[in-house]
């Protein structure tokens, strides 16, 4: 059963870093990101690095992809993540062929209900 469960929570965050790969990339201009990012604001991340990098991607707003990208890493590392690697972040090669898997994964994230017992971004316990 233990399989089942790190297998899930691998997919889930996998899902996660594909919707902010879409988020950092250049395919969207940045007010898109924002509307976007949006959409996320309830989603209850399940891998901390993730939940950081999308709390610094919100802080940047609608700066260019670029402009966010050479803020990101600083803004990870304050947030507690010293070890953060921007690349994981960003499209792989021939990634334009993945946009549809990436909105994909943004859209399914912004469908998903809070699990039991955890609570929504931006709300108390």
């Amino acid at each position: 059963m233990m399989a089942m469960t790190d297998s899930h929570e691998d997919s889930r965050g996998q899902r996660e870093r594909d919707a902010l790969r879409l988020l950092c990339s250049d395919l969207i201009e940045p007010e898109t990101r924002v509307r976007l990012a949006g959409l996320l604001g309830h989603y209850v991340f399940a891998d901390e690095l993730n939940q950081a990098v999308y709390e610094a991607i919100m802080w940047a707003g609608t700066v260019s992809a670029r402009r966010m990208r050479e803020v990101l890493p600083a803004k990870v590392t304050n947030l507690g993540f010293p070890d953060f690697e921007l690349k994981e972040y960003l499209a792989r090669n021939g990634a334009d062929e993945d946009i549809d898997k990436l909105f994909e994964s943004l859209l399914e994230l912004s469908e998903a209900k809070p699990q039991e017992g955890e609570k929504a971004m931006g709300q108390s316990a």
